[in-house]
């Protein structure tokens, strides 16, 4: 008897590049697509081919559309898939706009480094995908509603359940049939919302399963029972403190949900006079057109009523053109600037972080999670100095982090949402974790399931999923990654921090002779390691 084998094509041991690939007999279907974030190395994996043929695969199942779990399928349409890709309505209204958005950025950012690449005498490079690219993928979508079984392809059956993660999220349930005619039954959780987010109602799923595949991104953390009140009571003090400080509060987020929780938090706030009426300017074009979607799906969102209230509030500002986003920076005092990236690697933020970061009466307010690596997490971390886009920047601004608008379930909710899907017959994958919440999780689960095999796979490892458990097999290919590097600092970020010091030792010295013997002992080592290594 042949059984099926899962592949963990990312968001294994790492927060991105959310793909899973199911091989069976006759067919290969793919959960997710989604794009690497965090280091260079880790984002290098994106121009790379996937490890497997796009042609081979004959269906997609998308949890959702957030663009580490989509954000590749333009690129996988381009190199040959021509199959179905299966997601809630309101996932694939989201994608219709996300996926462009993405590549405009990747077209923009690609322009900026070639005219960077000519003047250096370096080869230029193309985008990932064009928007021509993620237009032709639409019409692949089919749209299904949560807890409606479709078939797939022949053998395998799926339905959604609510993830409460974002607008659309889904956990999604895959039936399949094996050899021998019976069924068996797995669980991709996606990404699992928090008890209380604002915006969406609590997660689902079904129970009695053989395999659970479940996210982990803040297996090592608890948040506590927070409600509404308390939440919005610590934007207010992160809000009050930026203001008294004198100058600009800028918020990195995501611009699906959590730029809309924010409003809805920071305009009620300033409804009850908590903090002052101050200019709010959402500077994203994919903000304004998701707030639009939001409303289409007005019928699936809680709290639709102070949604509506905050996008028609009189000092928000939505701003288009690139002209308009550089302009904000020209305001002196006190205002709120919401962009994304949420992680600050790509997108308007980092014009922003180029012109407040130097600036002591800025605030920096990181709202989610901090992928290692990310330019987000090197400032959390306390980084002095930070390279933007070549150039370098002393970072004077506060920076400050408030982790309670996270669209991730913490561990206490992960632990509850897995424990009401039992009984889980054969074993639980965690994916979606960096080392330290993995591992977390896999303890706490492990004393509440002492013999369900719980298992963190390692970035492209294939495991055949049995009737007595899962067993590791061999994919085929090497991984496209170390698991060493995968969610860690990479050479690249070494090489910044590096030049960095190297700009401020030599800025340091005390004269102009001193200055002149450092960059003499950093010739003398740098030719010294070269000679080492012939």
């Amino acid at each position: 008897m042949s059984y099926p084998r899962l592949h963990f094509h990312g968001a294994a041991h790492g927060v991105t590049g959310s793909c899973f690939e199911l091989e069976l007999p006759a067919t290969r279907i793919i959960v997710d697509c989604g794009m690497f974030q965090g280091s260079k190395s880790e984002r290098a994996l994106n121009y790379e081919p996937f490890p497997f043929a796009p042609s081979s695969i004959d269906a997609v199942v998308l949890t959702h559309a957030h663009i580490d779990h989509s954000g590749l399928l333009p690129k996988l349409v381009k190199q040959g898939f021509h199959g179905h890709i299966f997601a809630t309505l309101a996932t694939v209204d989201l994608c219709s706009v996300m996926l462009p958005d993405s590549a405009h950025i990747q077209e923009t950012e690609v322009e900026q480094l070639n005219r960077r690449n000519v003047r250096r005498g370096k080869p230029t490079v193309l985008p990932i995908y064009t928007q021509e690219d993620a237009a032709a993928c639409m019409p692949l979508f089919w749209p299904h509603e949560y807890l409606h079984w479709f078939t797939v392809v022949d053998g395998v059956r799926a339905r959604f359940w609510n993830a409460g993660h974002l607008l659309g999220s889904a956990s999604v349930e895959l039936e399949i049939t094996t050899d021998n005619g019976q069924a068996m039954r797995l669980l991709f959780s996606g990404d699992i919302g928090p008890d209380h987010k604002l915006l969406q109602f609590k997660p689902e799923g079904p129970t009695a399963l053989d395999y659970v595949i479940c996210e982990s991104t803040y297996g090592d953390r608890d948040r506590g029972d927070t409600s509404a009140d308390q939440r919005r009571a610590r934007l207010r003090d992160e809000v009050l403190a930026a203001t008294t400080a004198g100058g600009p509060l800028v918020i990195p987020s995501f611009a699906v949900e959590r730029t809309q929780e924010l409003l809805v938090d920071l305009f009620l706030l300033m409804k009850a006079g908590d903090i002052a009426t101050l200019p709010v300017f959402v500077d994203s074009p994919l903000a304004t057109r998701a707030s639009e979607i939001f409303e289409r799906h007005a019928g699936e969102i809680e709290n639709r009523a102070g949604l509506r209230s905050a996008l028609a509030a009189s000092n928000l500002r939505f701003t288009e053109t690139v002209e308009q986003s550089k302009a904000i920076n020209k305001m002196k005092g006190n205002f709120i600037i919401i962009a994304a990236s949420g992680m600050c690697d790509a997108g308007r933020i980092r014009h922003h972080l180029k012109s407040h970061l130097w600036r002591r009466e800025a605030t920096l307010l990181l709202v989610g999670f901090q992928a290692q690596g990310s330019l987000g997490r090197i400032l959390l971390d306390g980084a002095a100095r930070v390279r933007i886009q070549g150039e370098e920047i002393e970072v004077k601004a506060k920076i400050r982090q408030l982790d309670l608008y996270s669209g991730h379930a913490d561990a206490p909710e992960l632990l509850r949402w897995v424990h009401e899907r039992i009984p889980i017959k054969h074993g639980i994958f965690l994916t979606h974790g960096e080392d330290s919440g993995l591992e977390a999780l896999k303890r706490e689960l492990k004393a509440l399931f002492p013999k369900t095999s719980i298992v963190a796979p390692l970035l492209d490892e294939a495991y055949e999923l049995t009737e007595d458990g899962a067993h590791r097999v061999d994919p085929g290919r090497q991984p496209r990654l170390h698991p060493g590097s995968v969610a860690h600092l990479d050479w690249h970020n070494d090489l910044s921090r590096l030049l960095l010091d190297i700009s401020r030792k030599v800025s340091e010295g005390a004269d102009e002779r001193g200055r002149t013997a450092i960059i003499r002992r950093l010739r003398r080592a740098m030719e010294a390691a070269a000679g080492g290594e012939k």
